[in-house]
């Protein structure tokens, strides 16, 4: 009986494929060892690759979004006219074989030409700018609530249970007395007087 061979159409004929890395990215325009290059992440490095992707006629790149070591490379693709096509990691993994860098950027490059991989979603700047702004907000709440249970920690370890009198030992009240005993002042009544 003779075996079938599956062949799969060529959808991105122009594709490169690039392996992310915080030290270095690993670029593949092709299945061949003179079709990879490494480059590391500095500015002119990342202009460097994109000279050498015009260079090699690439129209379109594929990449892994590996946590914000992709932002810089994006933005200069996409500003010297590559269309960019960010994936996630578990749709371009290479599960035969030994891992390497060079095999990785090889797969993604394999798999983004015959179009196997679709992008992650990347909302427009002014999207972009409000989700930066949210997440910032979101750290400082977090800090500061991380910042008030140490305090209250901290004044217990002392034995000043301020948080048994106070709602709020960040308020206007907790942080008044807190200034004042600071300041050295521990009458109970004065400390009392102080409160709002």
């Amino acid at each position: 009986m003779e075996q079938e061979s599956i062949s799969m159409e060529v959808v991105n004929p122009q594709a490169a494929g690039v392996d992310i890395g915080s030290r270095s990215h690993w670029v593949a325009v092709g299945q061949s060892e003179q079709d990879v290059r490494e480059y590391r992440v500095f500015n002119q490095d990342l202009f460097s690759m994109a000279d050498w992707l015009k260079e090699k006629s690439i129209k379109t790149v594929a990449m892994e979004s590996t946590g914000t070591y992709w932002q810089n490379l994006y933005l200069v693709l996409i500003s010297k006219g590559f269309e960019v096509i960010l994936c996630n990691g578990k749709f371009t993994k290479n599960i035969k074989g030994k891992k390497t860098d060079i095999k990785d950027c090889q797969w993604i490059q394999k798999l983004h030409t015959l179009g196997l991989l679709t992008g992650s979603f990347l909302p427009e700047g002014k999207t972009e700018e409000l989700r930066t702004y949210y997440r910032h907000r979101s750290n400082l709440l977090h800090s500061a609530a991380s910042a008030s249970k140490k305090m209250q920690k901290y004044l217990r370890l002392l034995n000043l249970r301020l948080d048994l009198v106070v709602r709020d030992i960040c308020g206007l009240t907790g942080l008044l007395i807190i200034r004042v005993i600071c300041e050295g002042e521990t009458d109970p009544q004065k400390l009392t007087a102080l409160c709002h």
